[in-house]
């Protein structure tokens, strides 16, 4: 069965869905693999690196023949309408594909009749840690988010001693302290900040506490939710919250904010009101502006000052700055749910694996989720 895999199209995508080193692991287990030209240059692999891994180059202007003949298709982001329309029935994909943001591409796989994968709807399971591409590319993130912070503060991150005096640390706050929010926490705390965090699930503080971090307890009820992630809260409870935060915050040099409802837009953690006591020269980082921002005035892909001189910095396509490592773990997760599915060189999805079931949005011309 042929593989192939697609040069991504979306402004400002820079991963691949396979980089050479695991394409042994498909063509060991009888597949071939098909990579479009240039598809790795910005991941640091080039056409001859997937020629010898064992993988055919074929140029751009064959993709859509390539999309047509192909009987699973990897990539990152979803496929486009049009090429969605290239595919034959029974043809597989496996990409990030939101049912709340993609909803042209799903269309267009469920006319074309063909089985889509999101990686979004990967159950968390033990048993599919190794598939879970939201928290290898939220690890990505936050890792990104601690480095931008410490770029764009005009402060040492570290205590320094020197003859002309101490140099004190920076107090970086993070808020959200799932996979993101933690690796920001280490990333930090390893470049000598002071760091505290909060979470609304109070299960949260020994994992912070256990980075180093102090996390901040605040008299309100938990929201733990399904898979790990935290639930929705009423707008009461987010205006106590946004008022206990606000002391933590006028402290901060540097604030980290990470959270997010799957398939709902960011929850509005910090208005301009709670930034506006910050010092000259603070910096925001918001992890969340392209779900709607976590940070009132923050915009996807660009620093914005404010009037007291606090920089915000709106995250966008944040993995793909990061682009050989996302682009590495993210393969893993790809090669993992495939072999998942493959046997004897055939791939065949069975759905009475939860795994399989969760992930499959369209299947034999149908939407699955019905959305």
């Amino acid at each position: 069965m042929r593989v192939v895999v697609v040069a991504e199209s979306k402004s400002g995508e820079k991963r691949v869905a396979l980089l050479p080193d695991i394409i042994s692991k498909l063509t060991r287990a009888g597949l071939v693999v098909a990579v479009e030209s240039g598809a790795g240059l910005n991941a640091g692999a080039n056409d001859k690196d997937f020629s010898s891994a064992g993988a055919e180059v074929f140029p751009s202007s064959n993709q859509s023949k390539e999309l047509s003949g192909a009987d699973v298709v990897l990539s990152v982001q979803p496929l486009t309408a049009q090429q969605a329309s290239s595919l034959k029935s029974g043809a597989i994909t496996i990409s990030f594909l939101s049912a709340s943001s993609a909803g042209d591409s799903i269309a267009a796989l469920a006319k074309a009749g063909a089985t889509s994968f999101s990686l979004e709807a990967v159950p968390r399971i033990s048993r599919a840690q190794s598939m879970d591409a939201l928290t290898s590319q939220a690890l990505c993130a936050g890792y990104r988010a601690a480095l931008v912070g410490a770029e764009l503060s005009p402060r040492f991150f570290p205590l320094l001693m020197t003859a002309a005096g101490t140099v004190t640390p920076a107090n970086v706050l993070v808020l959200g302290a799932g996979v993101a929010g933690l690796q920001a926490i280490a990333t930090a705390r390893r470049l000598g900040a002071v760091v505290s965090a909060y979470d609304v699930r109070p299960s949260s503080a020994d994992e912070v506490k256990s980075m180093g971090a102090t996390f901040i307890e605040l008299e309100l009820e938990a929201l733990e939710g399904a898979g790990g992630y935290a639930r929705e809260m009423t707008e009461e409870r987010a205006a106590k919250q946004r008022e206990l935060l606000t002391p933590y915050i006028t402290k901060s040099h540097v604030l980290i904010t990470t959270a997010a409802v799957p398939g709902r837009p960011a929850p509005r953690l910090v208005t301009k009101e709670m930034y506006q006591s910050m010092a000259e020269g603070s910096v925001i980082v918001d992890l969340a502006a392209e779900s709607g921002g976590n940070v009132e005035g923050s915009k996807p892909g660009e620093i914005v000052t404010v009037g007291n001189g606090v920089k915000i910095w709106g995250g966008k396509d944040v993995p793909s700055q990061l682009p050989f490592h996302a682009s590495y773990l993210y393969s893993r997760n790809v090669v993992n749910l495939l072999l998942l599915m493959t046997k004897d060189g055939v791939v065949t999805p069975d759905f009475s694996d939860e795994i399989i079931d969760a992930a499959a949005l369209t299947h034999g011309g149908v939407n699955r989720k019905g959305a």
